[in-house]
């Protein structure tokens, strides 16, 4: 077993019905970008009843037909925002936990001590978070998942994970390991992937390969290391 193989993200997706919702992290194999994706999967009608829209600079889940929400609570939030020299993205509302921790001199790791996996039992969804950290021309991130100790939920196992970039490597973290009943959530560490230069490439990869039936939504931005402007795509299925 190769455990430096860096993997191609389609053959990681690919087949498999229900990752749910996944993160990735990155630098560009060029080496001028970082790169930060979130994608959103549902098999519920409340699930796929939604949109990514972009609002004064954060990435937002949206209703795309409000008459049909039938709780919001999990599935409406802040999913990707901006604090000073650092981008956030998770899988909920932890999104402004972290914000306003680091607003507070905080850390990540310290923000997410606050929180834990999501109370949808009997899945007791994963929580995954990502931070980007943009200093000198470059950055470094931080991944982190949220689980449950045991089928029960009576108690919450927290892993931070950091990397330095590198180019052309990038991990892959996403809270199901395929569909079941309950549904397997992700284990060990987060997944070696390439990460193209090309943001059209690389987001056709990576919305291709989610399962046609339930994938919802697609955010991917590309962060120009010497000029710290960003280019981004969003891929909505209800259009």
């Amino acid at each position: 077993m190769n455990i430096y193989k860096v993997n191609d993200i389609k053959e990681l997706i690919e087949g498999n019905a229900y990752v749910g919702r996944g993160i990735v992290i990155g630098k560009s194999q060029d080496g001028k970008s970082a790169v930060s994706a979130y994608f959103i999967m549902g098999r519920s009608q409340n699930s796929r009843n939604r949109v990514f829209t972009m609002r004064d600079g954060t990435l937002y889940t949206e209703p795309f037909d409000a008459s049909k929400v039938e709780d919001p609570s999990l599935i409406i939030y802040a999913a990707l925002r901006e604090f000073e020299n650092k981008l956030i993205v998770t899988n909920g509302d932890q999104t402004d936990t972290i914000y306003e921790s680091l607003k507070n001199g905080e850390c990540f790791s310290k923000a997410l001590s606050k929180r834990e996996f999501e109370p949808d039992a009997p899945n007791l969804t994963p929580r995954i978070s990502g931070m980007l950290t943009f200093a000198d021309g470059d950055f470094s991130y931080q991944m982190s998942i949220l689980k449950s100790i045991d089928a029960e939920g009576t108690d919450c196992a927290r892993y931070t994970f950091s990397y330095p970039s590198k180019e052309g490597l990038g991990h892959f973290i996403h809270t199901y390991v395929c569909d079941g009943n309950p549904i397997p959530t992700f284990q060990g560490e987060p997944e070696r992937v390439v990460i193209d230069s090309d943001i059209d490439a690389f987001t056709e990869k990576l919305w291709n390969a989610l399962d046609e039936d339930n994938k919802i939504s697609l955010y991917v931005r590309y962060t120009d290391l010497a000029t710290g402007n960003f280019e981004d795509k969003i891929i909505n299925k209800n259009q």
